[in-house]
């Protein structure tokens, strides 16, 4: 049995006696509102020689909604547009989009960043995207440690979520496991962020592969993400479609339950066989395991 494993039960009862299920105003307990699955994928994810027959494939197999690259999407805003037209698919995230580096000590790599962030902000609203997933840095990128790399993220993200929050559009911060970026690594620590960040425009996500690594509970998690999160990436242990190998979801949906989650969850994972047969059979995985996933 792995540490995660024997510590999640309590943990996750610590969350839940810190946070409170049901927070209560006087006399009255006030419930989240019911959580929801909604599926969607990454666009590079699902099969498809065009968008159109992506999205059209989305909407066949049961998904909510697609979640695009952010690179020229002012560009694409005609294939996009056609793409969705006629489908009750939606544009669940844009994923990246944008150059620099939020946490650079070069203060022009910190500009660049902004600058670029609330120009892909401005084109997701065209599609009223619930967000843009943005990573403070990767670990081969130069950029502040510590306290001055945390200071320097919300100086930045202060400008980007004003703007996100004009526009109707925030930028999420995504943590990764620390083979990819050591400085944001857990849910806690982004939701941190953007309460210090302080406007409605910083927001955060969370991904099922990265929090294996570095969390103790997927419950405890999103519990402490609440109401900043609104998003979240689906892969296996070994970033393969959901139930492709022995990795559970259902910890991780009890707590997007005892939060009222609205957002997507959204396949970004490779795949073992064939795409058209095996992601109908992930996503009818993740309703089993949603429905296990009582609280």
């Amino acid at each position: 049995m792995e540490r995660r494993d024997i510590l999640k039960g309590s943990l996750a009862a610590a969350g839940i006696a810190a946070l409170g299920a049901t927070p209560v105003m006087g006399d009255r307990a006030i419930k989240p509102p019911k959580a929801k699955l909604r599926i969607c994928s990454r666009e590079g994810c699902i099969p498809g020689k065009t968008l159109k027959e992506k999205v059209d494939n989305l909407q066949k197999w049961g998904a909510a909604a697609v979640e695009l690259n952010g690179g020229n999407l002012a560009g694409r805003k005609k294939e996009i547009t056609d793409a969705l037209k006629g489908t009750t698919i939606k544009v669940g995230a844009i994923c990246g989009g944008y150059s620099g580096v939020l946490i650079s000590p070069d203060k022009t790599e910190r500009d660049k960043a902004i600058s670029t962030l609330k120009e892909t902000l401005t084109a997701a609203a065209e599609w009223g995207a619930a967000g843009v997933i943005a990573v403070p840095a990767f670990n081969h990128h130069k950029q502040l440690v510590g306290k001055e790399a945390r200071a320097a993220l919300i100086e930045s993200l202060k400008p980007i979520g004003e703007h996100g929050a004009k526009v109707g559009v925030p930028v999420m911060l995504e943590p990764l496991n620390r083979k990819e970026a050591y400085f944001l690594r857990q849910l806690a620590d982004a939701a941190s962020i953007c309460r210090d960040v302080g406007n409605p425009g910083a927001a955060m996500m969370g991904d099922f592969y990265h929090m294996y690594f570095e969390e103790t509970s997927d419950q405890g998690a999103f519990m402490s993400g609440g109401k900043y999160l609104r998003h979240v990436h689906l892969g296996s242990i070994k970033r393969k479609l959901p139930g492709q190998d022995a990795r559970s979801f259902v910890d991780g949906f009890r707590g997007l339950k005892r939060i009222g989650y609205q957002g997507c969850v959204s396949l970004e994972c490779g795949c073992i066989g064939k795409k058209e047969v095996e992601i109908p059979k992930s996503f009818r995985f993740l309703e089993k395991q949603w429905a296990e996933a009582t609280i």
